[in-house]
């Protein structure tokens, strides 16, 4: 389990104000916007499950959504267990540059070098500094299977206990 601390003044400063249906995930269920996963996840107690994706180059990523996130059996298991976001990198759309400059800063502190990455996490302010601090509960790739994807991520949602 490994604990950071980050400064997210681009995403929490002032919040991200813009229109929820300028843009959308490109998969049903899953959220774009940093704040409102973060939102969701205090609200519930679950962890985000963050997809860094390239949703329209990447081939893997592609494998990845038809083999387990397009599943009915893998979105009851993420409606009960995770908060879904979305973190796109495409090539031949735009994304509105608030969301750009997110998914960015979050590949950035996260260190994601690759395609799909999929990290589980919680996030919490600290109350003496104002930052938020990630508890990083682990990460994955590529899986070809619901039940091998949601096992493992199970295991580090136990892990992160």
């Amino acid at each position: 389990m490994k604990k950071f601390s980050i400064l997210f003044a681009l995403l929490f400063a002032g919040g991200m104000a813009f229109a929820q249906d300028a843009y959308e995930a490109t998969k049903p269920g899953w959220l774009v916007d940093i704040d409102e996963a973060y939102a969701i996840s205090q609200k519930t107690g679950k962890p985000i499950l963050a997809n860094f994706t390239g949703s329209d180059w990447c081939g893997w990523c592609k494998r990845l959504d038809a083999a387990v996130f397009s599943k009915p059996e893998f979105k009851s298991w993420a409606d009960d267990n995770v908060v879904l976001l979305e973190l796109d990198f495409p090539r031949r759309k735009q994304l509105p540059d608030e969301i750009r400059q997110q998914n960015y800063s979050l590949q950035q502190s996260f260190g994601v070098r690759g395609y799909p990455t999929v990290w589980v996490f919680h996030m919490d302010k600290n109350d003496q500094t104002g930052n938020m601090e990630i508890q990083a509960l682990g990460k994955t790739g590529y899986t070809p299977s619901v039940d091998e994807f949601t096992n493992g991520v199970d295991q580090m949602i136990a892990k992160g206990k």
